[in-house]
């Protein structure tokens, strides 16, 4: 498997990517998954209304940070000007990719016309596409579902006419909206996609191992593979299942090294948000790291201890628990 792919003129090295995760990809999280070496960790999803207005979560959201080696920004809107805006100013920030959300299922997303609505509006993202590239150098890329229901899946229609937009590249939720993350996911759908246009195509959904990926590109034909959920609690997946792939092997961070990941997490996690909103915001990745910790423990014991530190309001209080409870025997977990 290649180690490169081409987005427009930005190359990316490497084929398994990270998804903008709203909550879960800020500047923290995309840090650590850089420091593995995953090529690619997009932002949060960010709305183009509060991004142009300058609005605090916004900014937050969009945050690039210093040392990444690549900055790729995701925004959601429903109206031209807006999109374009705030293209421009991701660009200015020092962004190098712009990626444009079609994909996110939420009510209170397609509500507004935004997301995985615009899949019944090809127009429209036509339109916003558009505007996208015309407002910066960067290339312009889109995250998109097969689509709206089973009675519509043009994904492959819709992947076409934004190519000729000027679309560089495209990640395919195998799933249409109506299914929001239930079922399975259809990577055999995604084909139809590859197919369709020249440019590069990320197969997208229920990636959560080197299997997993290597039967999602079989299926699908994709030029690579996106993961999401899976990362939660495991930062270094893209790069492990990456380096899987290309027959390099990878082990995975052992007990000890895991533990100082999640320390390092929170650390940052704090100085970026302050220490209250750092330790809130650490919360559901802290218990994600105590449910992939490599213990032999029970369900049981895993709740009891995402139950026990993620109660901690202090972040002085979590790396003695997180010693008391990591380190401890299952026994000890559950008393």
């Amino acid at each position: 498997m290649s180690k490169e792919l081409l987005v427009g003129p930005v190359r990316v090295p490497g084929r398994v990517w990270i998804a903008p995760m709203t909550g879960i990809s800020d500047l923290p999280f995309r840090e650590i998954a850089t420091a593995f070496g995953t090529s690619y960790v997009a932002t949060e999803m960010v709305a183009c209304e509060s991004l142009v207005t300058a609005r605090p979560e916004a900014l937050r959201r969009a945050a690039v940070g210093d040392g990444l080696p690549l900055m790729v920004v995701q925004l959601v809107g429903a109206e031209p000007r807006a999109i374009a805006s705030a293209a421009r100013l991701a660009a200015e920030a020092g962004a190098q990719i712009i990626d444009l959300n079609f994909g996110c299922p939420a009510k209170t997303v397609t509500g507004v016309a935004c997301g995985s609505a615009l899949m019944r509006d090809m127009e429209m993202a036509e339109r916003l596409v558009s505007a996208a590239v015309g407002a910066s150098d960067c290339p312009v890329t889109v995250k998109m579902r097969l689509g709206w229901d089973d009675r519509s899946r043009n994904a492959a229609e819709l992947a076409t006419r934004l190519e000729a937009a000027g679309a560089a590249a495209f990640t395919v939720h195998a799933r249409t909206r109506q299914q929001f993350y239930g079922g399975s996911a259809d990577w055999s759908a995604v084909a139809a996609v590859k197919a369709a246009v020249r440019t590069p195509v990320l197969v997208n959904g229920d990636i959560v191992d080197a299997n997993s990926a290597a039967e999602a590109l079989r299926q699908s034909g994709a030029d690579g593979a996106m993961i999401g959920r899976g990362a939660l609690g495991q930062p270094w997946l893209a790069a492990e299942i990456e380096a899987q792939l290309d027959g390099r092997g990878r082990p995975s961070p052992d007990r000890v090294e895991r533990k100082a990941i999640v320390l390092e997490h929170l650390a940052r996690s704090t100085e970026f948000y302050g220490p209250d909103r750092g330790v809130k915001t650490f919360r559901k990745h802290l218990s994600a790291y105590i449910e992939h910790a490599p213990w032999p423990g029970s369900a049981e014991v895993r709740r009891l201890a995402r139950a026990r530190l993620c109660r901690i309001e202090d972040a002085g209080e979590i790396a003695p628990a997180l010693a008391s409870l990591w380190d401890a025997a299952p026994c000890r977990l559950a008393a």
